[in-house]
């Protein structure tokens, strides 16, 4: 076939077709992912802790940050919950150091505190806090976590819990986060990029068949363990 026959008008049209087609997609890619973004960043600075919260069967807080616990425990030493789990912590920290890093005492800790150790990420919070849920028989729970982990948090317990018990979230706000912010400081923008990011793989996750009963037989196994009294 001639060079001449290659560079046709038939084939070069199709080429500026598929690659204007091509265009358009990434340009509407890039644009539903900025709008989403800025979307979910002023969702996250809209966040704050309810000034007027109703009391609930118990409360959850997710570990990754000392204001959490502070909040998660003074809520519980409020009465604001009957029971408290902490979901995510490091297996070599238990009553004694928690207590000591909250300020809580130890009648407290002692009857109305459990640890989860077996949580390693956010579908694992998820997981073992229905397995929680379960055990007690709970109906409703407050939710306590950062305000940028909120939304994906929220998200993956819904599908675990979200049958069982109403689940009320109490974000805890350290640094004010928003759109604004995040064009102007670096850290900013890492943290609510990288948790949107997250945020639609966990979106993405959930669409996939039976990823609403993911954990579903742990449930039952951690059940029994998470109800056991704490070690003296």
């Amino acid at each position: 076939m001639s060079r001449h026959a290659l560079d046709g008008p038939g084939l070069g049209w199709g080429a500026r077709s598929a690659l204007r087609l091509f265009g358009f997609g990434a340009v509407a890619s890039i644009s539903m992912f900025a709008g989403g973004f800025a979307a979910f960043s002023a969702y996250v600075a809209s966040l704050q802790p309810p000034r007027d919260l109703a009391p609930a069967d118990a409360i959850i807080v997710l570990t990754g940050g000392q204001a959490r616990l502070d909040a998660a425990v003074d809520l519980l030493r409020a009465g604001k919950g009957r029971r408290l789990l902490v979901s995510g912590a490091h297996p070599s920290v238990g009553w004694d150091a928690l207590r000591e890093a909250t300020g809580g005492d130890r009648k407290l800790f002692s009857c109305c505190v459990d640890i989860d150790h077996a949580a390693l990420n956010t579908v694992g919070n998820a997981e073992q806090s229905a397995a929680w849920v379960d055990a007690h028989e709970f109906r409703s729970v407050i939710l306590v976590t950062n305000n940028y982990h909120m939304p994906r948090s929220l998200l993956e317990m819904s599908r675990l819990i979200g049958e069982e018990a109403e689940v009320t979230p109490y974000p805890v706000v350290n640094t004010p986060l928003s759109l604004s912010r995040a064009v102007s400081e670096p850290d900013a923008l890492r943290v609510l990029a990288t948790e949107y990011a997250k945020f639609l793989a966990a979106l993405a996750r959930g669409a996939l068949p039976g990823a609403a009963d993911a954990g579903g037989e742990w449930r039952l196994v951690e059940a029994t363990d998470l109800a056991a009294p704490p070690p003296r």
